[in-house]
């Protein structure tokens, strides 16, 4: 059968019990209390017909609730697809579509996302901290005595969906198991070291494999979680000091507003250990002269189930470190053969970390899994020391990393298309001081017409998340093309990408 997230829970029961395991902002949880509450949840979504292998969606920002809704899914062998609360409501009306959820459970920030999708074909529906509305339950009143005997979960059992590229506005969810899952939260302990003294600062979303996967890591250290329910750098750098946080994740722009936050409020930071995540080199130089932190990154992917490396930044300047120990990585070429030392390819993953596939894609399937490995879409060398250096993804599956979210141009290209005056556009990603890489959208208008930069902006976010739109436009006569007629996305790059 093998260990599920819910067999942790029992462990850090038996053995700690009384130890703190999560902090929210008005409550906190032993390891006896999460337990005892997640038991009595899981009884209740039992008894209101939540089988193993049903889906479960919650749309909330991080808080108590959010753990104990993963392990009362643990314990009934659910499935639970955190949905990104950046999305617009046609996105979240995708994310559904796709899940097909027994349960949708929202709090109120995110309420109004739902009042322009069809929720009524849900059958179970549950708001967080508010009253109920009609056709809604309370979360609280969700729990009920444990009595129920529970089908037995496997380790190789779905357990999250994680939402990953969106193709063509249609949404596509890694599926990770249980195993996945505590591979990967072994991983991180093993890696920095990770104890039952350790606090980790959950302040990136849970439905972000990073903020997932350093949380569920934490609870199986032993450790606590101090939950910040949205990010905010003075309460973050307040809660740090007051809950002696060791760790926390960082992407653009959040070191830099941590360390500005820092300085202002006089925090001292003197329980900081790690930092795990992406920066700016000054920035980490900065972390690192005024704190006694280290900064780790590493490679990764939701497909992954996050890193398959990991590395001090200060031991090998540049790489993203060397494949951990549960994973297996290599550089292919086209024809799936391995390049020599030094060479670029299309960096291939095998091992425990591998997820267990798109749900419900089996065409991405088989051409993700070809060869026999992972394909993911990115390009590295290995060095003779076997150290990974990565150098952005494969052309056809660009991506655009921006403040720690993924954009995919295919997304962004989509919704300005839909206007009238556009014959053509590409989206690029371009550097950005603040959030690392920013959106660019180089325009090719139809003979005659004319755009404004926000009616492009305004065609991006009724579409999709407000993330997503360009925060650079360039409105051109004619886009480059290849001798095949294709718009030339090198070029493009070349031509506009260094502005």
């Amino acid at each position: 059968m093998g260990q599920t997230f819910y067999t942790i829970l029992q462990e850090n029961a038996r053995t700690s019990g009384t130890k703190i395991a999560l902090i929210g902002s008005s409550d906190s949880l032993t390891y006896n209390q999460l337990l005892e509450r997640v038991d009595r949840l899981a009884e209740g979504l039992n008894q209101r017909g939540i089988a193993s292998g049903e889906r479960l969606c919650l749309l909330a920002h991080n808080a108590i609730e959010s753990f104990l809704l993963f392990g009362a899914c643990a314990r009934t062998g659910a499935i639970i697809f955190p949905i990104n609360w950046r999305l617009s409501s046609a996105e979240v009306q995708a994310v559904l579509n796709l899940a097909e959820p027994k349960m949708v459970i929202v709090d109120a920030a995110n309420l109004g996302t739902l009042e322009s999708i069809e929720v009524d074909s849900i059958p179970l529906r549950a708001i967080i901290g508010i009253e109920p509305q009609e056709g809604w339950l309370s979360f609280d009143d969700l729990s009920q005595e444990a009595v129920s005997e529970f089908p037995v979960v496997k380790a190789d059992d779905a357990f999250v969906l994680l939402t990953t590229a969106a193709v063509e506005g249609v949404p596509r969810a890694a599926t990770l198991t249980h195993a996945n899952i505590l591979t990967a939260s072994d991983q991180l302990i093993d890696g920095l070291g990770l104890t039952p003294d350790d606090r980790h600062l959950a302040a990136l979303p849970l439905f972000h494999v990073t903020g997932l996967g350093l949380s569920l890591a934490t609870l199986q250290a032993g450790g606590a979680n101090i939950i910040q329910e949205r990010f905010d750098p003075a309460d973050a750098v307040g809660l740090m000091d007051q809950h002696q946080v060791s760790l926390l994740a960082s992407f653009p722009p959040v070191l830099a507003t941590l360390l500005e936050a820092r300085e202002a409020t006089g925090a001292t930071w003197d329980s900081l250990r790690y930092v795990l995540g992406l920066d700016a080199p000054e920035m980490i130089q900065r972390l690192l002269a005024e704190s006694g932190a280290s900064f780790w990154t590493g490679y990764g992917q939701s497909e992954t189930s996050g890193v398959v490396t990991l590395i001090d930044v200060r031991e090998k300047p540049g790489a993203v470190g060397k494949p951990l120990p549960a994973a297996e990585l290599r550089c292919f070429d086209e024809q799936g053969n391995e390049v020599p030392v030094g060479a670029p390819g299309e960096i291939v993953v095998q091992g425990p970390l591998v997820f267990q596939g798109y749900w419900r894609d089996e065409d991405a399937n088989l051409y993700a899994a070809r060869h026999g490995w992972h394909h993911t879409g990115d390009l590295g060398r290995f060095d003779e020391e076997g150290y990974l250096y990565y150098l952005g993804r494969k052309p056809e599956k660009d991506l655009i990393k921006s403040g720690g979210e993924n954009v995919y141009p295919a997304e962004v290209e989509f919704a300005i298309a839909s206007l009238a005056q556009v014959s053509a556009v590409c989206v690029i990603g371009v550097p950005d001081e603040t959030w690392g890489e920013t959106v660019m959208a180089v325009v090719e208008l139809k003979p005659g017409e004319t755009l404004t930069d926000q009616e492009v902006i305004e065609a991006v976010t009724a579409r999709i998340a407000a993330y997503k739109k360009p925060r650079r436009i360039q409105l051109v006569e004619v886009l480059p093309r290849t001798s095949e007629g294709q718009i030339d996305r090198a070029a493009v790059k070349a031509t506009y990408g260094g502005e």
